[in-house]
Formats: C-alpha cells, sequence, structure tokens
C-alpha cells in the first residue's frame, strides 16, 4: 500500500464502510474491501504509534 497521509486512510476507511453498510456488494468485493479495510487500519495504527512515540521523546528532553 502507498504511503498515504493518517487522514487519507481515515477518509478510505470511511467511505468503504459506508460501502460494507450499503449491503450491495458481492463476495469477491466484500473480501477486497474487508482486506483494504485491514491494511489501512493497520497503516493508521502505526502512524499513531510512531506520533505517540515522537511526543514522549519530546517530553523527556524537556
Amino acid at each position: 500500500m502507498s504511503e498515504l497521509k493518517y487522514n487519507e486512510a481515515m477518509s478510505r476507511l470511511e467511505t468503504i464502510l459506508a460501502e460494507l453498510e450499503e449491503g450491495k456488494k458481492s463476495v469477491d468485493e466484500l473480501s477486497e474491501l474487508v482486506k483494504e479495510a485491514a491494511e489501512l487500519v493497520k497503516a493508521c495504527r502505526s502512524k499513531l504509534k510512531i506520533t505517540e512515540d515522537d511526543i514522549k521523546k519530546a517530553f523527556e528532553g524537556a
């Protein structure tokens, strides 16, 4: 997955959620959307962890 910004990843997750809630996707499409969503969640968690670590380091030096 290309390097999306956090806000872009969250926006895509919201779009996927809306598509899933519509209930109009085939099983194959559902599978692909869920896989994409899982990757986006993983990327968002990673970005949040990095940000948290950066903030902790900034305050440790203060």
